[in-house]
């Protein structure tokens, strides 16, 4: 059961390739070899795949704190079921905490940028795919855009403009061959006089609409005013301006909110790899075993028991209550069963899909918890069946460990009695 600290995500549940998971023979010895370990004593894990259940709130889908993302139920007729679980954890915490985290940073639309400072290229497609739902216009991630059906978006590198003489020659040479709009880096050398240059450049009545020009360095609210001036003076009002560099949600927020005439953020970087919140503590730790709810009371760690249910209800806060419980009135369960007996339920929702329901799920929120900055997130609360089993399991714990170290005290003070006695 995933239980997620920060206000408001996304999640993105990768799980079903649960359904891959085997065990042959050359898993035994990798696992035996790094475990220094015979092969013979992890033999009883050959053939072992995920045969369990798994119900997840669908793609797209925001969620509040401390609300299950995830359930994972293995089927419990055999010994091998728990293995199964454990197994999964690190890889659906890996794909659930990254991938939330990430969808949680994009909410402007602008394009992506991040993929040479993502960890690695899974996590740059990944940073295309989430920006692409919750709002993003392109990538320059061009897999990615192939893969996925976005709009490829780039402009030129310092370096291309450096390998000619001058920037006229550049944008020359980068225009000559584009079919569409072109889109010219012009901060390489000085950047007002690139504005010129490009002016200049684009001029040309063959160029055909949508071009820009991309400033990358120095304060980009005024340089775009700067831009914008330079450009409506050479009669190229047409041409928009494409700010990058170190740009996050609170630098387009305040970009915005200024006023700077800017048409397109090219964020890279700090959303690809969540520079202000670089990991989500979200957990997986088990609520149910053999039909008895358990639950976690480590300090500041404790999890509520039992298998569980969110019902959203418009207007009103989430509740988290039991999966059997009856659902509250005008609400709807978000818990949705994505595998059973270890397949697939059902394809896989189109991206498009999920943007809708991210689409939704936002505009439903209130304008507090909208906010870039000092947002107001709602909060769940619990059912009172799901309260009231926390407390049964909460007491049941409570008088174990009671009884438990009332039995090691009497053990101690016999010990002590016998071995205290005439000097």
């Amino acid at each position: 059961m995933g239980y997620i600290s920060p206000p408001v995500l996304r999640l993105v549940p990768r799980c079903c390739v649960l359904s891959g998971l085997r065990v042959g023979p050359e898993d035994v010895s990798a696992f035996a070899a790094a475990l220094h370990r015979p092969p013979r004593d992890l033999e009883s894990l050959l053939g072992l795949r995920f045969t369990g259940s798994v119900r997840a709130v669908p793609e797209g889908r925001i969620v509040l704190a401390g609300e299950p993302l995830l359930e994972v139920t293995p089927l419990l007729e055999v010994t091998a079921p728990l293995p199964q679980a454990q197994l999964a954890e690190t890889y659906v915490l890996n794909q659930v905490n990254h991938q939330t985290l990430i969808a949680s940073k994009a909410e402007h639309p602008v394009v992506d940028f991040s993929l040479r400072r993502t960890h690695g290229p899974q996590a740059g497609f990944q940073a295309a795919r989430l920006g692409a739902m919750t709002g993003f216009a392109g990538t320059s991630n061009v897999a990615a855009a192939t893969a996925l059906g976005l709009p490829a978006v780039g402009t030129m590198a310092h370096s291309y403009v450096e390998a000619f003489e001058g920037e006229e020659e550049a944008f020359h040479a980068f225009a000559r061959p584009h079919p569409g709009p072109v889109t010219f880096l012009v901060d390489t050398y000085d950047t007002e006089e690139g504005v010129r240059v490009a002016a200049r450049v684009l001029r040309d009545p063959d160029r055909g609409p949508g071009c820009a020009v991309r400033l990358d360095s120095g304060d980009p609210g005024a340089l775009a005013v700067r831009t914008r001036s330079l450009l409506d003076e050479a009669g190229l009002a047409d041409v928009r301006i494409t700010v990058s560099g170190g740009l996050d949600e609170y630098a387009v927020d305040d970009l915005v909110r200024s006023g700077a005439p800017v048409d397109v953020y090219a964020v890279g970087t700090r959303v690809g790899v969540s520079a202000d919140a670089p990991y989500l503590d979200s957990v997986y730790k088990m609520v149910e075993y053999e039909g008895r709810p358990v639950m976690k009371l480590s300090s500041a760690k404790v999890t509520a028991p039992g298998r569980k249910q969110v019902f959203r209800r418009p207007g009103d806060a989430d509740v988290i209550g039991l999966a059997d419980e009856p659902p509250p009135r005008n609400s709807e369960p978000l818990l949705e069963t994505v595998m059973r007996h270890g397949q697939r339920t059902g394809s896989r929702p189109a991206l498009r899909e999920c943007r809708e329901r991210f689409t939704a799920d936002l505009a439903a929120l209130p304008s507090a918890a909208r906010r870039i900055r000092a947002p107001v997130p709602p909060r769940a609360t619990v059912s009172e069946q799901l309260g009231t089993l926390t407390e049964r399991v909460r007491r049941r714990i409570a008088e174990r460990t009671d009884s438990s170290a009332a039995r090691r005290a009497v053990s101690t003070r016999r010990a002590a009695s016998r071995t205290s006695g005439p000097g």
